[in-house]
């Protein structure tokens, strides 16, 4: 889950706005997060239309399957539409979130510059402390035939 800065462009960043809250997306997380996998299960249980696809990028071939390398996955978490728009850190928490719930105001709500900045470092922090931090037992400890 680490540093969500940097994400894309800011000019890439608006013209995909509009495409950005579809009602589809693959998370792609570390599956050797205890907090990435409790996050991941708080959203399947608001995902009540299963929109959300959350896969580990440990995953044999999960990165580039959606355009990733290994190295993006274990530094943030990414969220991937059908379309190709991909952010990740909290940009991806929020995407997933207004997928997730249908709307795009969660979206919406993170893209205002000072929320952004806010969200970014709160993730930023979390994205740092993360195994210090409480978390279920990790999707690759619970599935180890899944994660290489």
């Amino acid at each position: 889950m680490p540093s969500s800065r940097g994400v894309s462009a800011r000019s890439h960043e608006r013209r995909e706005t509009a495409k950005a809250p579809r009602w589809r997306a693959t998370l792609v997380f570390d599956g050797r997060c205890g907090v990435c996998t409790r996050f991941v299960r708080a959203i399947k249980r608001l995902d009540r239309k299963q929109r959300i696809t959350a896969v580990p990028y440990q995953m044999p071939g999960v990165p580039a399957s959606v355009g990733l390398t290994a190295e993006e996955c274990r530094k943030a978490a990414w969220a991937v539409t059908p379309e190709g728009y991909r952010c990740r850190g909290a940009g991806a928490v929020n995407l997933v979130l207004a997928v997730a719930l249908g709307t795009k105001l969660p979206y919406a709500f993170y893209r205002l510059p000072l929320i952004k900045r806010a969200q970014d470092r709160a993730y930023d922090w979390i994205a740092a402390n993360r195994h210090r931090l409480p978390g279920d037992a990790p999707h690759c400890s619970q599935n180890p035939g899944e994660c290489a």
